[in-house]
């Protein structure tokens, strides 16, 4: 991928497209072209195609998607595999047609069996039950990746697949309603510092394990991958280690400066006890993340009072 490339960000505004963007403008790539979706309804198939068909990009960053946090995918399933199926299946589709030269694909780990043996391994996908809370995104972004695999073995169509672990970074989604679980504890410690609360609500009891990517991190890796890896096997991005939901709370107290207490809303869901990602794949590759937990989360909460004006 030289530098005058012709590159597509697909979801150029999101987390983890806004980030593949400062990455690829540090590194010298600056012929991208993106669409917002005022522009382009990513679920529309002909709108897709004339988008291909004007722009003829040759490398594709597919990191679209509809995102939310449990209660957003657990109460609104028919919309999360819906956009998902038709933004990932019109712009593989359109990327073979009008012969892009390489695309990468964003899933998720949430694609794994909810009782997968720890750390996950790649082969592992479709070997158990799915969580069933975010089931329906879960089998869209399976879907991508078997795209992807099938347009490779039958069109020998350039196509490849990376899970990222949970991400979080600048440009996250704080929305009480539909964040996942690292903004919306940044946004409840800020608002019950800012309200001298005495205490802040956690969902759940704590006790879950995860793995946390700074998204920055992950943007590197993207196109490390995209200029070293070609196979037919998705690969999985993180940092291979992970972190109690309860130590994490307690983490994001400590930097936003908090002083009251933390109460376990045992009537919530926990989802997938533990989610860690075996990346030893991608660090035989040569590929390892540079940014701890602690340092990402500060940066995060740093921006975001920026965006408060707080």
């Amino acid at each position: 991928m030289n530098k005058e490339a012709k590159i597509y960000v697909a979801g150029h505004s999101g987390l983890v497209g806004s980030s593949i963007m400062r990455c690829l403008k540090r590194n010298g790539y600056n012929h991208v072209v993106v669409r917002d979706i005022t522009e382009l309804d990513l679920r529309n198939q002909q709108e897709v195609n004339v988008f291909f068909e004007q722009e003829k990009p040759q490398y594709v960053f597919l990191a679209a998607a509809k995102v939310g946090g449990i209660w957003a995918n657990d109460t609104r399933p028919a919309e999360f595999i819906y956009d998902n199926l038709m933004i990932e299946t019109n712009i593989i589709h359109a990327a073979y047609q009008h012969k892009v030269k390489k695309l990468l694909f964003l899933g998720s780990s949430c694609i794994y069996p909810k009782m997968a043996q720890q750390p996950i391994r790649e082969e592992y996908l479709l070997s158990g039950y799915l969580e069933p809370t975010n089931e329906a995104y879960a089998i869209a972004k399976i879907a991508g990746i078997e795209l992807c695999k099938f347009y490779r073995r039958q069109y020998g169509c350039d196509f490849i697949s990376a899970m990222p672990t949970n991400l979080y970074g600048i440009n996250d989604n704080f929305n009480p309603d539909t964040s996942h679980v690292l903004p919306a504890l940044i946004r409840k410690f800020h608002e019950a510092k800012i309200k001298k609360a005495q205490q802040v609500i956690i969902w759940g009891t704590g006790n879950p394990m995860r793995e946390f990517l700074y998204v920055d991190d992950l943007a590197d890796a993207l196109l490390f991958l995209m200029l070293h890896y070609s196979e037919e096997t998705h690969i999985n991005i993180g940092t291979g280690e992970d972190i109690r939901i309860g130590d994490l709370a307690l983490l994001v107290k400590e930097i936003i400066g908090f002083k009251g207490e933390l109460v376990n809303d045992t009537s919530k869901p926990d989802g997938t006890p533990r989610k860690l990602l075996d990346v030893t794949k991608l660090h035989n590759l040569g590929f390892k993340h540079k940014t701890d937990l602690k340092e990402g989360i500060a940066k995060v909460y740093a921006w975001y009072k920026e965006i408060e004006n707080v």
